[in-house]
């Protein structure tokens, strides 16, 4: 069955829903978790005139942000005793990093949450997790 699950993060209900999902598989079959946190690219261009928040600063907080919902998954897996990694990664999609995080991770699947929209909203608006699933040849387990 599945010996290692990629787990990934945004710090959104849904996702934790998902967490909770992946923990209790990983207990059931003996495997072990990454959760993967993806991390924004700088969204202002160096020749811009207005400048929000200077680059490291926005990747400090982006990373503090990430590791306080990697964190959470931590806390979550060692309270059960199932084996923990994280990883985090800088792309302009998180669904590029869910992927490249999952095949450098030699993960056996891919566990995430999806929102469940259908007809032309899904169309439309999309998701990561319908991303991830056609851009990818590990399993995905979709989580509702």
């Amino acid at each position: 069955m599945f010996r290692h699950i990629l787990v990934p993060t945004d710090g959104s209900d849904l996702s934790r829903k998902a967490i909770d999902g992946a923990i209790d598989l990983a207990q059931a079959v003996g495997a072990r978790v990454t959760a993967y946190a993806c991390l924004p690219q700088y969204p202002y261009s160096p020749f811009s005139d207005v400048v929000i928040e200077p680059p490291v600063e926005f990747l400090q907080r982006s990373e503090r942000e990430a590791h306080v919902h990697l964190r959470e998954v931590e806390l979550a897996a060692r309270r059960v005793g199932v084996a923990f990694d994280s990883r985090t990664s800088v792309h302009p999609a998180p669904y590029l990093g869910i992927i490249e995080a999952a095949e450098q991770g030699a993960c056996d699947v891919i566990f995430m949450a999806s929102h469940g929209r259908r007809g032309l909203g899904s169309l439309l608006i999309g998701s990561e997790t319908q991303r991830v699933l056609t851009h990818t040849k590990i399993p995905v387990i979709v989580y509702r």
